[in-house]
């Protein structure tokens, strides 16, 4: 029986976040219904952050409540703070995420504070999932290279993580924001990190801006890691990380899965047609 390997699919969330271009909901709750047809376990949905920030996610709880759920599929959310959490809870989500950094810079500019009040900020967040027993990931970026301070020491990435795991996250997915990680950073990152947690704590969130994604994927494959964010026709980019392209495409991930032998539970069709969708979102006016 083939090794399994999850695939958390990131296009309606962390796909779209930074299209200039509103999408209309309709397009987001279809791409999410194709999305669960074609078999991932795990879609990131929609992110409950301030619309003044992220306008493009402002529809976040009509997202929630217009896809047709399916068993066995996990419907996420991110969610910043607790007026988020809230959101997010009233919307139904099956999992929430919180986002911190590996680097100050990244830190201040995404979340307009210091790594350290941030994890104050998600105190009550997780307080909040523990006593409503909705599971909680964590998101640590810039875990490479920051475009404000440059590359990130691997103590700092073990050190976002260790606090993420002790807030209770039960996951924590390790972000390459810009995409300029190569695969000796990425061995360096994941060796520090696999001294405070374990192997299936972690997942990877390569984006692919010098196209290395799926080399430190396979890094990350071969230090123990079965569980990689990636977005549906390499969807993506940050509002907050000048020069990050889009995440490493699932479907690339996918076909590296197979080729090395894994088990996705994709169906490959249903799969690539979810692809051709969400690369027409781009255009929508």
């Amino acid at each position: 029986m083939a090794d399994y390997v999850t695939l958390f699919e990131m296009g309606p969330r962390d796909g779209l976040q930074n299209e200039a271009k509103t999408i209309p909901t309709t397009d987001k709750i279809t791409l999410v219904d194709m999305l669960s047809e074609a078999g991932f376990a795990k879609i990131e949905t929609a992110s409950f952050v301030s619309p003044k920030w992220v306008p493009q996610m402002a529809d976040g709880a009509d997202v929630s409540a217009g896809v047709k759920r399916r068993e066995g599929v996990r419907y996420t959310a991110l969610t910043p703070n607790l007026k988020g959490y809230e959101r997010a809870k009233a919307a139904k989500v099956d999992e929430i995420a919180i986002f911190g950094s590996a680097s100050e810079g990244f830190s201040r500019s995404n979340l307009n504070m210091s790594k350290a009040d941030a994890l104050e900020m998600f105190r009550p967040v997780a307080e909040a999932a523990r006593i409503d027993g909705i599971p909680m990931r964590g998101y640590v970026s810039c875990v490479a290279v920051c475009p404000f301070d440059g590359p990130t020491a691997a103590a700092d990435v073990a050190e976002a993580v260790e606090a993420m795991l002790d807030l209770g996250c039960y996951e924590v997915s390790l972000g390459d924001t810009v995409g300029r990680g190569d695969p000796d950073m990425t061995a360096a990152f994941l060796t520090a990190c696999l001294s405070v947690a374990e192997a299936g704590q972690l997942a990877g969130h390569y984006h692919d801006t010098n196209g290395r994604a799926l080399e430190n994927i396979e890094v990350s494959l071969d230090h123990g890691l079965r569980c990689f964010d990636a977005a549906v026709g390499g969807l993506g980019g940050c509002p907050y990380a000048p020069g990050a392209a889009g995440n490493v495409a699932t479907e690339a991930v996918a076909a590296l899965m197979t080729s090395k032998g894994f088990d996705t539970g994709l169906d490959p069709e249903k799969l690539l047609q979810a692809a051709s969708f969400a690369r027409t979102l781009r255009s929508v006016s």
